[in-house]
């Protein structure tokens, strides 16, 4: 028993260590993410803006392919570590490595064949800026190839849960974003080409780096042309089943996008991908603290710690969801005036798309866990086909919607309502597959959230409502924060919670 204890609280230590580290590294990418964005989009304008994010979405239509893989290869590469099993982690890498080179090629014959075709003869871009759109759409395929071949040396620093050089790269990369957005600034060239050759650039130098630090720092992640048939189809089998959930989720994302780019035109892409850029700034607060914890659910149930695994997850969910709230309220009442401050002129529908976007976030924060908690239990046949199912309604929901002349944010409340009926599923499938306390989770999770949030509206839309503009949002932040925590704290964490919350900030202090 002392054991168990002990590992668990070695654990929760290095989830506190880490969060704290990736936190460092999102504020950083967040400010500097802030500013690029306000920068391109007035040096591109609206237009440009607005093609650079459909085009480029095309690209990560294909992308469902690595984004299969690279649940596969950290849950693969986690399950060996949590095993103990080190000697085997090296070829479990060069068999996913292997066929990352293959779904990279992959990728390249279908955006070369299929999404050029669909780029030039269905997208509603203006006649005079096709050219510049396929620069665009060759750049983003070129980049998001070398982001596949990069997943197997990321899964390897997060599984050895290495997140100081994880945070360190994440602000360089960032930094590299800035150094791009002053290069487009000055040189007078067609800038919306120019952008897309600076980020792909961007994107080739940080996979570098991923390279050399894993070479260098495990000696067992060394790619060769090893080949193990059983492990080949067993990472096959997992990934081909997470290419349902992936296929979806881009589906969800990109196909909505490119419907709304026939309705409506490319303005509506430039206020879509205003939208989802705050919404990645935003979810990082959670995200972050879900990169920390995913190892060690993965490790806990590989070590069939029954207990252990249910009140990480219990505590992930909380915590994911509380972490997101925390910045999402304030944001959600003074959205407009943020936008009008940080963008200057606002393009249409983004406002609404904001904070919709930012609604459906909260959902899949405290969903996350459980996602994760599926993967780690490995046969995950049915439960993509129920999640993909139910996500991929986004798609033709939204163009029903539109179609029969909806607004244009209905096809965002279609997005909640899917993804909420998700997270019902997961708890549903969680407690059919291992007996997952489905009740008790209910009660200790998604009621006391629900009850925070409720008993946390009052003062800042009371603060907000009472004055306006700087002072408004000032008011409404101090009141969002102060109103959170305290609810947080007498309603939302028991005791052991509360002792954890304690114990990180009191080490922190000492140290």
């Amino acid at each position: 028993m002392f054991l168990v204890m002990n590992e668990n609280s070695i654990g929760n230590k290095r989830i506190a260590k880490n969060t704290i580290l990736l936190y460092m590294r999102m504020f950083i990418t967040m400010g500097i993410a802030l500013y690029t964005s306000r920068v391109v989009l007035h040096t591109l304008g609206v237009d440009d803006f607005g093609i650079y994010n459909l085009v480029g979405g095309i690209v990560v239509l294909f992308s469902f392919l690595n984004t299969a893989m690279t649940s596969a290869t950290q849950r693969f590469l986690n399950v060996e570590l949590g095993k103990n099993a080190g000697s085997n982690i090296g070829r479990v890498f060069s068999v996913c490595m292997s066929v990352h080179i293959g779904v990279a090629i992959l990728v390249l014959l279908l955006g070369e064949t299929i999404g050029l075709w669909f780029v030039n003869t269905q997208l509603n871009i203006p006649l005079e800026r096709m050219d510049a759109a396929n620069w665009v759409y060759q750049f983003s395929l070129f980049a998001t190839s070398l982001q596949v071949l990069r997943v197997p040396y990321n899964a390897c620093i997060i599984a050895h849960e290495e997140m100081t050089f994880y945070a360190y790269l994440g602000i360089s990369e960032a930094l590299l974003k800035l150094i791009s957005v002053f290069i487009l600034i000055y040189v007078v060239v067609d800038k919306l080409i120019l952008y897309s050759i600076l980020m792909a650039g961007s994107v080739l130098i940080i996979t570098i780096a991923y390279k050399i630090y894993c070479k260098n720092n495990f000696k067992a992640i060394s790619y060769s042309l090893f080949w193990d048939k059983k492990m080949f189809s067993e990472i096959v089998s997992f990934s081909g089943w997470s290419l349902f959930g992936s296929l979806a989720n881009v589906t969800a994302q990109q196909g909505v996008n490119i419907v709304l780019n026939i309705f409506n035109g490319i303005v509506v892409n430039a206020a879509m991908g205003i939208a989802n850029q705050i919404s990645s700034v935003v979810y990082g607060f959670a995200s972050n603290f879900q990169v920390a914890f995913n190892p060690q659910i993965v490790k806990l149930h590989a070590s069939d710690d029954k207990e252990g695994f249910n009140n990480l997850v219990f505590r992930a969910s909380k915590f994911s969801y509380y972490l997101l709230f925390i910045i999402a309220l304030p944001l959600l009442i003074s959205c407009e005036f943020v936008l009008e401050v940080w963008l200057g002129v606002v393009p249409e529908y983004t406002v609404i798309f904001t904070q919709l976007i930012i609604i459906a976030l909260l959902v899949d924060s405290i969903s996350a866990p459980l996602w994760m908690s599926a993967q780690a239990i490995g046969n995950i046949r049915n439960y993509q086909l129920i999640m993909s199912s139910i996500i991929f309604l986004n798609l033709p929901l939204s163009y029903l919607l539109l179609k029969i002349g909806m607004p244009l944010f209905s096809v965002m409340i279609v997005r909640i309502i899917l993804n909420f009926a998700c997270y019902i599923g997961r708890i549903y499938y969680l407690n059919i597959k291992i007996d997952f306390p489905k009740l008790l989770y209910v009660k200790k999770v998604l009621l006391v959230c629900c009850l925070v949030t409720i008993l946390s509206l009052p003062l800042p839309l009371v603060c907000y409502y009472y004055s306006d503009g700087l002072s408004g949002f000032i008011l409404n932040t101090v009141g969002s924060i102060v109103s959170i925590v305290s609810m947080v704290w007498f309603f939302g964490l028991n005791i052991a919670e509360k002792q954890f919350v304690k114990n990180v900030i009191l080490n922190k202090l000492k140290r």
